[in-house]
């Protein structure tokens, strides 16, 4: 099976620090692949870089099995590759529609097509079963955690996007709301899309990931199917970027820590 996205050798430095080294990842239509690491780990940068927002310094993106260029978020975009980041960037005096299509409008001559988007973003939240919105017009500020972050992935979702990376998407939330978000994620996933949970809780990893890859200081220490390891070694991949037979290497590791 081709990846959706993949990276390959991809490095990535800022000033003298080096943040990623040589990095290698896939992610696959219709699978939620986890990416994991420490803090610093290099995750955020690899998601900026595949989203446009950090130039890489060397390697390749491909897309559906070709080679990209990504020099912008707009770049990004036009593959089908959307990111929520974790403050979501939605406008809390704006409603729910209007924030889905904040910089999209739709319009019909020189009016907003108020119609047409209402229509769209309520399209979008029924086909992701989402049910805990009263409201389209909503205000975003009268919101729970667990709803804006629904908004922000529905929204995701709205552009005819192949790709949702996810960064930390119930960090903030408590047990019930976490529940409904990890079922929406799951729900992506299984409407075909690819979707890439970057997440510290191992509980959520293993409830809705198909693949886990492990970052460790930089580095991609190892991608494996979840079915195929325990928590126990993916907190090892994590913390000194080997667990027995899987991992970077002996000497590879020992530099690096």
């Amino acid at each position: 099976m081709t990846p959706l996205l993949e990276v390959r050798g991809i490095d990535k430095s800022f000033g003298p620090v080096k943040v990623l080294h040589d990095v290698a990842f896939s992610a696959y239509a219709g699978e939620v692949t986890a990416l994991v690491g420490d803090n610093g780990a290099g995750k955020s940068t690899l998601v900026k870089c595949v989203g446009g927002i950090h130039p890489i310094d060397a390697g390749q993106i491909f897309f559906d099995g070709r080679e990209v260029h990504v020099h912008g978020p707009r770049d990004a975009g036009e593959l089908g590759i959307e990111i929520v980041y974790q403050d979501l960037a939605l406008c809390d005096n704006l409603d729910i529609v209007q924030n889905m299509f904040l910089g999209r409008e739709r319009k019909r001559g020189v009016l907003l097509d108020e119609e047409t988007m209402e229509e769209l973003a309520e399209k979008t939240l029924s086909s992701l079963s989402v049910r805990t919105v009263k409201s389209i017009r909503q205000q975003v500020s009268s919101l729970s955690g667990g709803q804006r972050q629904t908004v922000a992935i529905a929204k995701a979702v709205l552009w005819n996007s192949k790709v949702v990376i996810l960064d930390e998407p119930t960090a903030a939330l408590g047990v019930a709301q976490t529940a409904q978000v990890l079922e929406l994620v799951r729900r992506l996933a299984d409407t075909g899309l690819a979707v890439v949970l970057i997440s510290h809780n191992m509980n959520d990893v293993f409830a809705v990931s198909d693949r886990i890859a492990a970052l460790y200081l930089g580095r991609m220490a190892a991608q494996v199917r979840t079915a195929d390891v325990t928590h126990a070694q993916v907190v090892e991949l994590i913390t000194s970027g080997r667990s027995g037979d899987l991992g970077l290497k002996n000497g590879v590791a020992r530099e690096q820590g």
